[in-house]
């Protein structure tokens, strides 16, 4: 009778510290996904945003999708203003026109144009959305895009709303991304 009461008691302590375990690893790998996750992905939406920049210097809009956004990239050039003084006119300038080609900047930012629509951790599965427009903002026709992905769509395991127990900032539904299709910005909401 003592024996089986102690081994009991041995498995219901196995148990409880099975549960401690989990209660305090559960979120520490929560936090740790969480971070590496968002910064692969955080740095493939900088990648994107460098990209459209590139691509508005080339067009003065934004691409409004992935495919125009490439082709432009791969294709074109990059016009730049350069002040050049006028022979014979000491102080005065004008300006020329040079170009250089826009793949050749990406190439030398190490931003790789195949695969730049993916979600990273989504095994190609994902896209990330794009979205570009012009609206009018303070009486001046602008250019805006937005480019993100929800939290769930690359978190894998982790893409619940059960996790949010853990980081009150959490909301597996928000949205990662930079830009804003109601004013001209570009910031990425991870930058807050």
């Amino acid at each position: 009778m003592r024996l089986g009461i102690g081994l009991a008691l041995l498995l219901l302590n196995l148990f409880l510290a099975y549960i401690l375990y989990n209660n305090i690893k559960e979120p520490i790998t929560f936090q740790q996904v969480k971070t590496q996750k968002s910064d692969v992905v955080v740095s493939k939406l900088q990648d994107i945003r460098s990209a459209q920049e590139i691509y508005r210097g080339i067009t003065g809009e934004f691409a409004p999708n992935f495919d125009t956004l490439r082709y432009v990239l791969q294709n074109d050039s990059i016009p730049h203003r350069v002040p050049v003084e006028i022979e014979g006119k000491k102080g005065e300038f004008e300006e020329i026109v040079t170009y250089s080609s826009a793949l050749d900047s990406i190439n030398a930012l190490g931003i790789e144009l195949d695969g730049i629509q993916y979600v990273p951790f989504t095994d190609k599965q994902t896209e990330f959305a794009i979205d570009a427009d012009t609206l009018t903002y303070q009486q001046t026709l602008v250019s805006v895009v937005q480019v993100g992905t929800r939290w769930k769509e690359f978190m894998g395991e982790y893409g619940s709303t059960k996790y949010s127990k853990y980081d009150n900032s959490y909301d597996p539904n928000k949205l990662l991304k930079f830009g804003d299709m109601n004013a001209p910005n570009v910031s990425g909401n991870w930058e807050n």
